[in-house]
Formats: C-alpha cells, structure tokens, sequence
C-alpha cells in the first residue's frame, strides 16, 4: 500500500506494516502540517481492509445478536479481545441493567374465512406473547387512524401506511416513533386485542421488518408487522369491501415474545489515548446488538467496523493523536425499556457512567446507518471557520459536502450525550438501507467493500483533524435542537 499524496514519500515505509504487526516509529510525521497527515491516513484507509475483516468475523462468529442475550455478550467480549490485539488502550467491559425481551417459537398470522390465506409476518419488539382471532380493521394511514371514532373493541387494529424512500431516511423517522412505537399501545387503549402494521421498510421482497414498539411487560396485546406485499393484498382486499364486494376480513395472529426480567446487557470502551490532551475526548463508534431475524451486518456491525477502523489507520501508521479518540461498542439498542427504569440502555449507560467527565468531552458522534458511501457531513456551531474549510477540503475528494444548515444529533446510543457534549454527524446515502433493515437479509453480502472503506476514510480524516486541533464546538441552543 501507498499513500496517494505525492509529497509524503518519506513515510511510505509506513504503508506496507500489516495489520497486526508494530510499525515502526515515523519521526518525519510530527513535522508535516495536521492537513497533510489526515489526507495520507485518509487515502491510506481507502486501501484498508481492516473494517471489512472486522465485520466479517464478527457477523461469521456471532451471527444475530439480540439485545441481553448470550451472542451479544459473548460479541463484547470477543470484540474487547480483538480491541486489544489491534493496539488500543484501556480496552475494558462497562455492564448495565436490562429489561430483556426475547422472541420465542414461531409466530404466524393469516387471513381466516374468506380470502384465506397465510402471510408473512414478526412480532414488534416487546409484543405479548398471545393467539388472538378476530375481524381486522383497516385503516390507510396512521393519522386516519386516531382521527376515528370506531369502535374496535374485540378487534385487530391494521395500519397500512407505507414508508416514503430517502436517502436520509426521513420516512422511518416518522413512523418509528409513531406507527410501530405507539400503534400498538393506542390500540390496546381503544380495546383492539392486536395490532398490525406494514412494515417500515421501501423494498417489495417478501420479508417482515422487525422493531421496538413501546415496552409493556407482558401487558400489552400481540403486535406484528407484516411485510410490504401481504400490507398491499390487505389494501386490495379493503378496496373490495368499500366496493361491497367483499365482506369482513378476519385474522388469526399468534406471538411468542418472552419477557425475561432485568439482566445485564454491555458497552465495549477502548481509547486511542491523547498525547497532549488526554482528558479531551472524541468519542465516535456504533451499537453491537442487532435484530435477531439477520446477522446485524449493515445495522449495525458496519458502524462499529467503520469508527474502529479509522482508529486504526492511525495505530497502524504510529500516527498519535494529541486529544484522546474514543470509540464505544454501545449495547442493547435494539430495544424499548420502561420510562425511568434504566438508562436509555448502552447511549444512557455510557452517559452516566462518564458524567463527570463530559464537560471535557470535545464531540460526539455515531456511524449507524448501513455501509453505503457518505455524502455529507454536519457540525455543531465553532466560531473557527477554518477548521471547517480544512475539514471540507479534506472530504471533498471523497465526494463529501459540508451541509451547513443542518444540525448534527450524533445517533440513537451517541445522542444520550446531547445537552452535554457537541455532536456531529457523517451522513450516509439511506436510499437502500430501508430495503434490508431489521430483516433476515441484514448480511454480509449486503455490504459493499468500497463503499464500506469510504466511510472509513472519511471518519480517519475527520477525527484525525478534530484530535489534532484546538477547535471546541458550542452546545445547540434549545430551539435550534
């Protein structure tokens, strides 16, 4: 391997230190300008493999990993083990409190009487376990929903709002709080005995997208989500019955999830320690856990290989930080927990057990959004403009822009530090990820190996700037949050 800057020829010894192996000390890159460091390590990490091996292992070894469970244990500690041959420091387990909810047996629906027909369906995250039957009461979209005033006691509430494709994955984020999180909840309340819904999801196979709905420790009623193809033949259905061609349509759905009781879950902390200004920390990663229906690969295995690895390309190249870069395996976000019981699991956690020292704490952020390129980037508010031009130069060959208008929130397990630490954010082209998130096709072979490494070039340059500069970032006002 080379570095594609032409003027860096003095430390293309460098390049050619395998993986694993100690390379040797690199005296002429204290001597090179910050920029110029950042574009070698950034051309160098195009070249890597490491993010994609990382992930390979991981997703071979361990396949689904559910939130609390024995894989997704058994992952932190094996990743902790890898953390440390790879050459970071102060690699170490941080445990906490759990509700776990796990899926059982199998799980099925199907239309009974008229029309009958089996369909493809999951079970929501925190679903009772439970075999209900009765008439299904369709409405086309969430809001039609809770504008309505029948009755449906003794019945099973179908939501058949589809999810709108983007590449910013808009559409999920306003469903997932709303259709799948409270849908199953505002059902029970309206005397429904199950809730239906098609699944957030913008691809036509024939598979159910699984989720977090809000916890209901086995009080609840038995939710599912179905796929995007049996949503649209209950939508054709519903067509006949509004044109009296049809009469009522009956489900029969039975759910098996389990609640298992307050356990342990864990985060993964291993640091790439400042030299100069150890207590200033960045802290970037991704979150282990994963649905158990795939093998977590692009949610979200791809995050914790990409922030990894570009931690890595410096290690490899004896490139030191002055401020310490962080990256955080978090646990268990694939779950809802009941209100003020635990910590907003692995994001609160870490939060918590860090508080006293986030006031030094530089930035935040998480890669959790799949493997495909990224194509822009957002700050939170410096006065150092030139920083951020730096910064803009140093992506732009990778066909990154600075999208200057947005506000950075970091991720779902990083944002647990919003209000406390700055966030920033390297976003992702999401055209694609709503096609295979939270399905059985959440694989390897899902993941691109170029595009994977441009994410982790981009990551490299950006934290190797950031942990090597004086810039400070300024908190959101509240309305701009």
């Amino acid at each position: 391997m080379k570095f594609a800057a032409t003027g860096l020829a003095a430390v293309l010894a460098l390049t050619a230190v395998p993986v694993m192996a100690k390379p040797k000390p690199a005296p002429v890159a204290a001597a090179m300008p910050v920029e110029d460091q950042a574009a070698a390590l950034r051309d160098d990490a195009l070249k890597s493999n490491v993010a994609y091996d990382f992930l390979s292992e991981l997703t071979t070894r361990f396949g689904p990993r559910p939130a609390g469970s024995d894989r997704e244990r058994q992952a932190a500690e094996w990743s902790a083990t890898q953390l440390k041959a790879l050459g970071f420091q102060n690699v170490h387990i941080e445990t906490f409190p759990l509700h776990v909810w796990a899926r059982g047996g199998p799980e099925t629906i199907a239309i009974t009487g008229e029309f009958a027909q089996p369909l493809v369906g999951v079970s929501l995250g925190g679903s009772t376990a439970g075999s209900v039957e009765g008439e299904a009461v369709m409405y086309d979209t969430w809001q039609a929903f809770l504008d309505s005033k029948a009755d449906v006691t003794g019945k099973i509430v179908v939501i058949l709002q589809s999810m709108a494709k983007a590449s910013n994955g808009s559409g999920y984020g306003r469903m997932s709080g709303t259709v799948r999180a409270k849908g199953p909840v505002e059902a029970q309340k309206r005397g429904a005995v199950g809730f239906v819904m098609r699944s957030l999801s913008t691809d036509g196979d024939r598979f159910a997208h699984a989720g977090a709905s809000i916890w209901s420790d086995g009080k609840g009623i038995p939710a599912m989500a179905i796929s995007a193809p049996d949503a649209s033949q209950l939508g054709r259905i519903e067509a006949l019955q509004k044109a009296g061609k049809a009469g009522p349509l009956r489900l029969q759905m039975t759910t098996t999830g389990q609640f298992l009781g307050l356990r342990t879950s864990q985060n993964v902390v291993a640091d790439l320690v400042g030299t100069e200004k150890p207590e200033e920390v960045i802290v970037v990663g991704g979150h282990l856990d994963s649905w158990d229906q795939g093998t977590g690969a692009i949610d979200d295995g791809a995050g914790i290989a990409i922030t990894m690895a570009a931690a890595k390309v410096m290690i490899d190249h004896n490139f030191k930080p002055k401020r310490t870069i962080r990256v955080v395996f978090w646990g268990s976000e694939e779950v809802s927990q009941p209100a003020g019981d635990t910590t907003e699991t692995g994001g609160g956690a870490f939060r918590e057990a860090h508080k006293s020292e986030l006031a030094n704490y530089v930035a935040h952020a998480e890669s959790d959004f799949g493997a495909d390129k990224i194509n822009n980037f957002s700050l939170s508010p410096t006065d150092d403009a030139a920083f951020v031009t730096k910064l803009g130069n140093l992506l732009y060959p990778l066909g990154i822009y600075n999208d200057a208008k947005a506000t950075p929130e970091g991720g779902e397990d990083s944002g647990a530090m919003n209000g406390f630490v700055p966030a920033f954010d390297l976003n992702q082209d999401g055209y694609r990820y709503f096609d295979t998130h939270h399905t059985p096709n959440d694989t390897l072979d899902r993941v691109d190996p170029q595009q994977l490494n441009q994410n982790v070039a981009a990551w490299t340059a950006t934290l190797w700037l950031m942990a090597n500069t004086d810039i400070r970032f300024k908190l959101p006002l509240k309305d701009e949050k």
